[in-house]
């Protein structure tokens, strides 16, 4: 079982004395990766104690991040379609609750 993993981890594991087996992923797989690799940190997100739930948050923007890139957007676009989006249907500020 694999799975997408940040670009040092090999270097890491490495320098640790452990040889990795790794591959480079061609783009449809690196977007299914990266896909399914959200769904993780955000899993342990919600299951990260108060404390951890920061480093879990940025791992989660990481992935975010890098799935706007394979899409094409650059960090500044992706905020103005954000922004846009709030301009039109608002944020979650007021915490409303459907019911």
């Amino acid at each position: 079982m694999g799975k997408l993993v940040r670009d040092l981890i090999p270097s890491i594991i490495e320098a640790s004395g452990r040889v990795p087996k790794y591959r480079t992923l061609e783009a449809e797989d690196y977007g299914n990766a990266l896909i399914n690799k959200l769904f993780e940190e955000a899993h342990e997100f919600r299951h990260a104690t108060p404390k951890n739930r920061p480093e879990e948050l940025s791992d989660v923007l990481e992935v975010v991040r890098a799935l706007a890139a394979h899409l094409g957007l650059s960090d500044e676009a992706l905020d103005n379609l954000a922004a846009d989006k709030r301009a039109e249907r608002g944020g979650f500020e007021q915490r409303i609750w459907l019911e």
